[in-house]
């Protein structure tokens, strides 16, 4: 028996999903531009029903028959969303674009797992591996402190955004394919909206002063909010929760380029941890294939 390695193919949900990749890491830095002069909840809730109207106005013949399943659906994809970019958005208030996006990397080598837990199916072996070196590129992000275990609370709140993020990318899959594409975008932009401007009193945020730059960042993030959604919704109607993740490894990439292009300068054991972490999601899409050699010539 030999041993060789393969790379999967691609398909025009792939495609598609690499593209939203790009505009999903140009975000981080927009996000950090806005919370200079909006805070955290409001800009969320903002920033997600602009999405949810653009929806609704793509959408709307689609309204007309919703039924229970996509409301519930969609609202439980919406609560992660609303947590997931919640807590990642009030880590930017203390850390820059590019540490926030290689943190928040940490949900891929957590998608093979949940997957393996709801799916029950195993994950191959190579994922295993390129948990192995996402852990050891946390680390080199985060610092000499990490191994004290001082974290600051930016960094914190960041990695606890991905356990959200990671559910939002499996709950998409266990409803793919089940439930309307349109209706089910409607509501979870609309969901993580709400709950966004509804979290403002609870922890004492107020409305911001008027600033064109938190309203242009709202309403070019919740475009892009739309466009991202959606296209998770329809393309993980045929793509693996773990193998979509494995695309999405690439939005780490996108938020350090923009962000040194801006002016960020990250130092040179947290750009080595980040090229550990793509590393170690790329190493996940690898997959071991086993053939038998072929029996010698007879003479």
């Amino acid at each position: 028996m030999s041993t060789r390695f393969r790379w999967m193919s691609l398909r025009r949900q792939e495609v598609a999903l690499i593209a939203v990749t790009a505009v999903w890491g140009s975000t981080f830095l927009l996000v950090h531009w806005a919370m200079q002069h909006s805070g955290p909840w409001f800009f969320v809730g903002i920033r997600f029903l602009v999405a949810g109207i653009i929806s609704i106005v793509i959408f709307r013949s689609a309204l007309r028959g919703i039924r229970w399943r996509d409301i519930g659906a969609g609202i439980a994809i919406g609560v992660m969303i609303y947590l997931g970019y919640g807590l990642q958005t009030v880590g930017l208030q203390t850390i820059d674009s590019s540490t926030s996006a290689f943190i928040t990397a940490m949900y891929i080598p957590l998608v093979p797992l949940a997957q393996w837990a709801v799916f029950r199916k195993r994950p191959p072996a190579m994922a295993f591996v390129g948990a192995g070196l996402a852990f050891l590129g946390l680390i080199l992000i985060a610092g000499p402190d990490a191994f004290a275990l001082t974290l600051g609370s930016g960094e914190i709140l960041t990695m606890i955004s991905t356990l959200p993020i990671a559910a939002e990318i499996i709950l998409i899959s266990v409803f793919a394919g089940r439930i309307d594409l349109g209706r089910i975008t409607i509501v979870q932009l609309l969901t993580a909206g709400v709950l966004g401007l509804l979290t403002m009193p609870v922890v004492g945020e107020g409305v911001p002063e008027f600033s064109w730059i938190w309203v242009g960042c709202a309403v070019g993030l919740g475009a892009a909010s739309c466009i991202i959604q959606l296209t998770m919704n329809w393309a993980q109607k045929s793509i693996s929760p773990t193998r979509a993740t494995i695309i999405y490894a690439g939005e780490p990439v996108w938020a350090a380029a923009i962000g040194r292009i801006a002016g960020e300068r990250l130092p040179v054991t947290a750009l080595i941890g980040g090229a550990l972490v793509v590393l170690g999601i790329l190493a996940s899409e690898l997959r071991l294939v086993r053939r038998r050699d072929e029996a010698p010539a007879a003479e």
